[in-house]
């Protein structure tokens, strides 16, 4: 949704009576103080947050990273990552490549 479209919504609930003007003019600050967000800026986001559990691990972590970053539980992943492992070793590469690059959550 564009900005223009945001404010119009903005203003066709202030005319209905459904916000007052205070909420209006604090909703309108914000969708003009938010930066214009590019495509895929949320994935970065995603991926930025993507690390490796301490606490939820059998070998490194990764199946709980992704456990919590996700909406699967880590039991899911390491079913997951074991199915995969059965064609060709996929999901050990995966995991390994994982397991080197996710860093460890703080």
């Amino acid at each position: 949704m564009s900005i223009a479209e945001e404010l119009e919504r903005l203003q066709a609930l202030r005319e209905r009576g459904t916000i007052s003007d205070e909420e209006f003019a604090r909703a309108k600050a914000q969708v003009l103080d938010e930066p214009a967000s590019p495509r895929g800026a949320s994935h970065r986001s995603f991926l930025q947050q993507l690390a490796r559990s301490r606490s939820d691990r059998v070998i490194g972590g990764v199946c709980g990273g992704l456990g919590h970053n996700t909406d699967l539980p880590s039991w899911a992943w390491r079913v997951i990552f074991c199915l995969t492992l059965l064609y060709f070793g996929a999901g050990l590469l995966i995991y390994i490549l994982l397991w080197i690059f996710l860093p460890e959550e703080p």
